[in-house]
């Protein structure tokens, strides 16, 4: 999707550090997996939603 090599998430890795520091950076990426998870969860809700009214 954005072809990020190694030395890219490397720099992207420290940027996040230098802004947020390090005490901050797990639980903010802890949040933005519940963030996904969640998403991901109301997505499949909304399919199987999707799928029960075409089936009625």
């Amino acid at each position: 999707m954005f072809n990020l090599g190694p030395s890219e998430l490397l720099f992207l890795g420290l940027i996040i550090v230098l802004l947020f520091g390090a005490k901050k950076v797990p639980e903010l990426f802890a949040s933005l997996g519940q963030g996904i998870r969640e998403f991901k969860k109301a997505m499949r809700e909304n399919e199987e939603s999707e799928d029960e009214t075409k089936s009625v």
